[in-house]
């Protein structure tokens, strides 16, 4: 069995010179692995390519000697983060692509921008604006509940479970409105930005 020849060898006793490329009319017939090794020289080996000279390339030879794939050496680390590099920046690209069409699609004009915000944050001050007037309803309820039980203690009866429960509720309801108006005011901040970011972005569009 041929293992490991040089290339000179195997084309005398073939008869044929190296064809470069890939074949793919060449049928499926796989029977040598080309590769250098350590010493520069050039081997066929039917067994495969060794894992340390792997990753410096080789070329695979059908039965009759041609070349129906070739295998490129693994990049180095400068050239694969290189190859990170700009499939980030394409990715990055595509996504501003993208984003630019859609504010097109949304936005005829700057102006249009300035209404879109406008709206935005009224909706935004009007959810505030019913969340500290609940707050408002519910801290007077609790004071009224409050009243009522200092009137049974000053009558020396206990203060009945109900009553405690009712407060406590009361209290509760307050705290979560008070954690949806931080929300809100979040929102706000951020929708004021994305609209300045969106207005700046139409004019350098619209401006092309």
């Amino acid at each position: 069995m041929l293992k490991k020849l040089c290339t000179a060898g195997l084309w005398l006793s073939l008869g044929m010179g190296c064809v470069p490329g890939v074949h793919a009319d060449d049928g499926p017939g796989i029977v040598f692995y080309r590769y250098v090794d350590s010493r520069g020289v050039t081997v066929l080996d039917r067994q495969g390519v060794p894992p340390e000279y792997a990753g410096k390339g080789y070329e695979v030879l059908n039965q009759r000697g041609r070349v129906i794939q070739v295998v490129p050496p693994a990049p180095t680390a400068d050239q694969a983060r290189e190859a990170r590099e700009a499939q980030a920046a394409a990715q990055a690209a595509k996504v501003q692509s993208d984003a630019d069409a859609q504010l097109l699609h949304l936005y005829s004009s700057v102006s249009d921008v300035d209404r879109a915000r406008t709206r935005k944050l009224a909706e935004i001050d009007a959810l505030i604006s019913v969340a500290h007037s609940n707050i408002q309803g519910l801290a007077n309820q609790q004071a009224s509940l409050q009243s009522q039980a200092a009137d049974q203690e000053r009558a020396g009866h206990p203060v009945p479970q109900g009553l405690i429960d009712q407060m406590s509720d009361l209290q509760d309801q307050q705290q979560n409105l008070k954690v949806d108006i931080l929300r809100y005011q979040t929102n706000r901040q951020q929708a004021d930005a994305d609209f300045t970011q969106d207005r700046a972005r139409l004019q350098q569009l619209l401006s092309q």
